[in-house]
């Protein structure tokens, strides 16, 4: 990190900034949201950290990277029954448990890498268990399968084959990393209050859209028309909401507000 904090010393946002890594903006947010209050203040009346809120900061720091919700995260820091020991042993158990999914999916592209040097082929169709190593345990194959057969005769099925028939393993668990850091801007723009409508909601409704046009052509129209689906269909539902309670139904609002400040009406939008 660069600067060790001695205990007595208080530094500002700006110093704290540099020190962790983080942007002074994200700081000040937590603040407001007081998930890591600064002790201090200076007599100019800037926000002073001490060493017992860099420690937080650390612990904010290692909760997030874990996938968790800032707001889940406030209430794991802020529970009396919990003393700063046993953060740090749940957090061990934590990283060591994504480390062990990590080494999986690392043998698993290693798999895909060896396999492709041995046949030369130039594409690679993933095994239902292949699918399940990378995306993980709660892949079923048979999503593909229904997907298929609802939308297997439309143009955005078509150019979706088109566009990924080339991929390969290390694309894929590419495309899922980005995916679950999208998700998790999600779930924390509702953590922070985000109101659906607003200009951050819009660009994360812009940034969801350009992951789907990674697949296929996703107009906003289109992009109205699954998100019904997030809250109409109990799997999607499900999947949003374990993410952060009620993010299916931001999620779905997000994009019909950002639909309608295009021009399109929600309540009419059809998939083409």
């Amino acid at each position: 990190m660069g600067e060790d904090l001695a205990v007595g010393d208080d530094l500002t946002v700006g110093r704290v900034a540099d020190l962790v890594g983080v942007s002074v903006r994200t700081l000040h947010h937590w603040d407001s949201i007081a998930l890591v209050p600064p002790s201090g203040r200076s007599w100019a009346g800037y926000r002073l950290y001490d060493a017992q809120d860099i420690a937080r900061i650390h612990r904010v720091l290692v909760y997030r990277e874990l996938g968790l919700a800032l707001a889940e995260i406030g209430r794991i820091l802020d529970d009396p029954t919990v003393d700063p020991r046993e953060h740090l042993q749940r957090q061990r158990t934590l990283l060591r448990e994504r480390i062990r999914r990590l080494e999986r999916t690392a043998h698993a592209v290693d798999e895909m890498i060896e396999r492709t040097a041995m046949t030369d082929e130039k594409t690679i169709n993933l095994t239902p268990e292949e699918q399940s190593r990378i995306f993980g345990t709660d892949w079923d194959p048979a999503y593909q399968e229904e997907a298929r057969e609802r939308w297997g005769s439309t143009d955005a099925w078509k150019q979706s084959v088109a566009r990924t028939g080339s991929w390969d393993a290390a694309r894929w668990q590419q495309l899922k990393a980005e995916n679950d850091a999208l998700e998790q801007a999600l779930a924390d723009a509702l953590a922070q209050g985000v109101e659906p409508g607003s200009e951050e909601a819009h660009a994360l409704a812009e940034r969801h859209r350009a992951a789907i046009g990674q697949h296929y052509d996703c107009s906003r129209s289109r992009q109205v028309v699954l998100a019904r689906m997030y809250t109409e269909d109990p799997r999607f539902a499900a999947h949003y909401d374990q993410l952060a309670p009620g993010l299916a139904a931001w999620l779905r609002r997000a994009i019909e507000e950002n639909a309608r400040a295009h021009g399109v009406d929600p309540e009419t939008a059809t998939w083409e």
